[in-house]
């Protein structure tokens, strides 16, 4: 499966999740419940995902965690929070890039319109 066609089916599972429980829970929550709408529908899933940092080829003792890789292609970076912010998206474009990744998606929960609070992320995609 290409990028493009995991995002399809991650974005389906994201309603399904965001229409049975609403805005405004906690973070950990939707990701427990996205996870199992993502393995119900078929998708390989990682949760907190460990990603090493490397300065210089030298490998530094402090990681940095995905909420969520499906495929091992594309990262979800979870919030439950009143609304993104720019370093949100620098935040996953950073992951995209240490992982080597194509696709993320940034997803916030805590919104009215979960439409509107699905975005995508490339990095050389």
């Amino acid at each position: 499966m290409t990028e493009n066609e995991i995002s399809y089916i991650v974005r389906k599972c994201i309603f399904n999740v965001y229409n049975q429980l609403g805005p405004g829970l906690l973070e950990s929550l939707y990701q427990k419940i996205l996870i199992y709408e993502l393995e119900e529908s078929g998708l390989e899933v990682k949760s907190e995902v460990i990603l090493p940092v490397y300065y210089n080829n030298k490998k530094f003792d402090i990681n940095f965690k995905i909420d969520i890789l499906v495929e091992d292609k594309v990262v979800l970076e979870l919030k439950s929070i009143k609304e993104l912010e720019a370093i949100h998206y620098k935040q996953l474009y950073t992951y995209l890039k240490l992982s080597d990744k194509k696709l993320g998606m940034l997803i916030n929960f805590n919104t009215t319109n979960i439409m509107d609070s699905i975005k995508r992320v490339v990095n050389h995609l």
